[in-house]
């Protein structure tokens, strides 16, 4: 093998390397769910939520029946594309269908507190690590 050839190998080997890291990255898992977002009546502020903080409407928080406290989702509205990053910090909602419970900052930013209800995309950012925060 000459040398050029032996270049235009390296050459190949280099670029099909690249193109399966490029395209590793691009594929790298992305957990979406959609479903029916809701926000939490104001009844609600100043109780305790389920990872011990203290609910305040104001805050970008959110209801999920099962990430982990601290977990960080983007929550995209789809008849407008309006988004929302919001840190899990209680359980619910517990309606079938519903898959978060915003606070009502968040269902602001979404521009769906006149309805009350929203179809969403929910996209996981990081997960949180689980434990209960008291404020």
């Amino acid at each position: 093998m000459n040398i050029i050839m032996k270049k235009k190998s390296f050459l190949g080997l280099g670029l099909l390397l690249a193109v399966i890291t490029i395209f590793g990255i691009a594929q790298a898992k992305t957990e979406i769910y959609f479903g029916i977002a809701s926000y939490y009546h104001s009844s609600l502020e100043g109780n305790r939520t389920a990872c011990g903080q203290i609910f305040r409407q104001r805050k970008l928080t959110a209801a999920h029946k099962t990430l982990p406290c601290g977990t960080k989702v983007r929550v995209t509205r789809i008849k407008n594309g309006r988004t929302v990053d919001v840190i899990i910090n209680d359980r619910g909602p517990f309606v079938k269908g519903r898959i978060i419970d915003l606070s009502l900052a968040a269902a602001n930013k979404l521009r769906m507190k006149k309805s009350g209800i929203a179809k969403v995309s929910m996209e996981i950012l990081k997960y949180g690590d689980g434990k209960y925060r008291k404020e």
